[in-house]
């Protein structure tokens, strides 16, 4: 597809104003060696009558939005002189990058359904950094017209300095500049950088860290899914769907508590999954995820805070257990895996990360990532909400995404070896 997507122009955009020109220290959360990477927002809205103002009004907005959050406008690098792979960010002002291409083949339609390869919607940002510490900078935005008059609105940030959360307050703030009505909510939001709050501390106990213990690999896993073709499937969930789930969860359950819509489905999700790879019966699989701490740490964090303030949530099993002992035993361990991060549960991964480099493994694990609940529907730049919300690659990384229009339901978008697409995708639509 690489020759089917035209970028017509880059600029860089710098903020509108004078901003602070100062070096500010990452936390060790933002410095963690496995969130190197960029984060790949994709929004696709209807056709729209005029593009050319739209276009001017976009980079007008993005220089606006890049004084309170001007940090996305410096460059990232690691801390010198004995740093100890910690992070900061050299603010100059250097600026964003804005791309706008036209491509004479997708059109809004293609975007109804999962893309027929990994990367097929890969030059929708067409500055692919793999190296974020390079130099790159932390911010791209790509704008591309599509062959309906439709656009796609591609945005990378650079997941060391924003995480999910924070990146999506920034597209809340750009979304509204760019149509000159900042609503109150977004007129007394702060955009705090504050990033000391999450300093290591001296912690009281060593806590048990599953998600950072190495597992033995029983069936080549790793190789797996490096040499296996991985497939794009996309399934979505409607509200009746996610009901039916929870009664399931409830009735066969160890628990009389209520689960959540993201208990039981990243539990579904997570049994479906592994029982389509047929591995092992012994082998260990994890689901990783992530838990927003800025109200489980004492004192809270400040609202407006857009640093990485997450830990990663462990559910831990076998095969043999996660696919005998049903889907309530699932949702168990995911709600118990949330139930056990608290302040000092959060200090005592600071630590980890800070002072032992701990990192999550791969062996045996899935990742989910709930995008489904920071409000990207909404994100209007001028021609209206979004039509499609997802990233730019569908990769073994399971995303959880919102349905424009339809609010109750959730859409999983998750890359699985060409071997078990067609079991995964049986098992999903099945409750089992």
């Amino acid at each position: 597809m690489g020759s089917l997507v035209h970028v017509k122009e880059a600029t860089v955009i710098t903020p509108s104003d004078q901003t602070p020109s100062c070096v500010l220290s990452l936390s060790a959360l933002d410095s963690q060696l496995f969130l190197r990477f960029t984060i790949e927002y994709l929004l696709v809205y209807s056709p729209v009558s005029d593009p050319v103002s739209l276009s001017g009004r976009l980079k007008s907005a993005l220089s606006r939005a890049l004084v309170p959050y001007f940090p996305f406008s410096g460059r990232v690098r690691e801390r010198p002189n004995g740093g100890g792979g910690s992070l900061e960010v050299n603010c100059r002002g250097q600026g964003a990058l804005f791309l706008e291409a036209v491509t004479d083949h997708l059109t809004c339609l293609d975007f109804q359904k999962a893309p027929r390869h990994v990367t097929s919607w890969r030059k929708l940002l067409s500055l692919n950094v793999i190296d974020v510490l390079a130099g790159a900078p932390p911010l791209v935005v790509q704008l591309t017209w599509l062959r309906d008059g439709g656009a796609a609105l591609a945005v990378g940030v650079n997941h060391c300095v924003s995480d999910g959360i924070g990146s999506a307050e920034f597209l809340t703030l750009f979304a509204e500049l760019s149509k000159d009505s900042l609503s109150q909510t977004e007129l007394k939001r702060k955009h705090l950088w504050d990033r000391h709050l999450l300093n290591p501390s001296p912690v009281r106990d060593s806590l048990s860290h599953p998600e950072f213990n190495r597992v033995p690999d029983l069936c080549g896993f790793v190789n797996r899914f490096n040499a296996e073709r991985l497939v794009p499937t996309s399934v979505v969930f409607e509200k009746q769907r996610l009901t039916e789930l929870k009664k399931l969860a409830s009735r066969l359950g160890e628990s009389s508590s209520k689960h959540t819509s993201f208990e039981v489905l990243s539990a579904h999700v997570w049994r479906s999954w592994a029982r389509s790879l047929n591995l092992p019966s012994n082998q260990t699989v994890k689901l990783l995820f992530s838990i927003n701490i800025r109200n489980r740490v004492k004192p809270s964090l400040p609202t407006g805070f857009y640093g990485n303030a997450f830990v990663v949530g462990c559910a831990q099993t076998t095969v043999k257990d996660l696919t005998e002992k049903g889907l309530s035993h699932a949702t168990n361990l995911v709600k118990q895996a949330k139930e056990r991060v608290g302040d000092d549960y959060v200090r005592s991964v600071v630590e980890a990360v800070s002072k032992a480099k701990a990192c999550p493994d791969s062996v045996g694990v899935l990742i989910i990532s709930q995008w489904s609940r920071l409000g990207l529907e909404k994100l209007d730049f001028g021609f209206g909400k979004p039509v499609h919300v997802g990233s730019v690659c569908c990769d073994r990384y399971c995303l959880l995404l919102p349905v424009p229009e339809r609010s109750d339901a959730v859409k999983v978008m998750l890359a699985v070896p060409s071997s078990a697409v067609d079991s995964y995708e049986n098992l999903l639509t099945l409750n089992n």
